[in-house]
């Protein structure tokens, strides 16, 4: 049993703790508030700026995971000085580093995107993204620290709150029958990540040296339009499929004026206009994660959905 750090005690954080608690071993959650400790799971409470604190707090540690998530219109000012401390914490702690991470880095997809896609994304939050996978890989390659990374679609599942995902949002309206307004093409094929399949494929990165020097993907299963997602979500519900519209993108950049969201959203439109798929054969062929089955994704997500109506 090993001692494996966490930082950030969101959706991805205590996902990642719940597998890697499975797996047996000792996890430790940094977070800036502290939570409440249990026999499985320590809580601490910690700046994530803070590279020596991270540096005391990941002393013994296999892995150091970086699953923290600042608020989306943030990235450019609250990003960089995350990753430089968890950078540097990991090289002081000798821990691996294992960045919680997304699509961004690549820009515009002319097809599947896989691990080895070019990192061309020219937006302000992709080329974020962009700086920190090679600044780790800069560090890892001169032998200063060991790194990986984890990339993952937009999220779904129980564990993921309404207003953090763009199938989970849309709850509300399947249940009661109303149109369902999604960003962006409603028919473009689309990858989304379960998060308990998220938290599986950091647990294995952070306790297996196969996955150090490189990025991952996140299995997951054959892309789904949003239509086709939320009449899959509908159905479960018991509930026929309800109206999908694409909001009017002048609309969303109207409303982005007074809503940084909604503003942040409308640069990133590359994202939503045209397919957006992922690969990641290479994970399942080399540590045999595979995606959970999309009727169970579906089932459990509708399922917490019952719970707290």
């Amino acid at each position: 049993m090993a001692l494996h750090v966490i930082v950030g005690k969101g959706p991805v954080g205590t996902t990642t703790a719940e597998a890697l608690v499975a797996k047996g071993h000792q996890v430790r959650v940094l977070s800036r508030s502290g939570g409440v400790s249990t026999d499985a799971v320590e809580h601490r409470q910690v700046d994530a700026t803070d590279a020596g604190a991270l540096a005391d707090a990941a002393r013994g540690a296999a892995a150091l995971y970086n699953a923290v998530n600042p608020a989306y219109h943030r990235w450019p000012t609250d990003w960089p000085p995350v990753a430089a401390a968890l950078l540097t914490a990991a090289e002081r702690s000798g821990a691996v580093l294992v960045t919680m991470s997304n699509l961004y880095g690549y820009g515009r997809p002319s097809g599947p995107m896989t691990p080895e896609s070019p990192l061309a994304a020219t937006d302000v939050k992709g080329r974020v993204r962009i700086r920190m996978w090679t600044d780790a890989l800069a560090a890892h390659r001169a032998g200063r620290v060991r790194v990986t990374e984890a990339r993952a679609a937009d999220f779904v599942g129980p564990q993921v709150p309404l207003e953090g995902s763009h199938l989970n949002r849309q709850l509300p309206a399947l249940r009661k029958g109303h149109r369902a307004w999604v960003i962006g093409d409603p028919d473009a094929p689309r990858t989304w990540a379960y998060l308990p399949d998220v938290g599986a494929t950091l647990a294995t990165l952070g306790t297996d040296e196969r996955a150090l020097g490189r990025a991952w993907h996140v299995p997951s299963n054959p892309p789904r339009t949003q239509r086709q997602a939320l009449a899959d979500l509908a159905a479960a519900m018991g509930r026929p499929a309800v109206p999908v519209s694409g909001i009017p993108w002048p609309v969303v950049r109207a409303v982005g004026v007074v809503v940084p969201m909604m503003r942040e959203i409308a640069a990133m439109r590359h994202q939503f206009d045209q397919e957006f798929v992922i690969d990641a054969s290479a994970t399942t062929a080399t540590f045999g994660l595979t995606a959970t089955p999309w009727d169970d994704v579906v089932a459990a997500t509708v399922g917490a959905v019952r719970a707290t109506a």
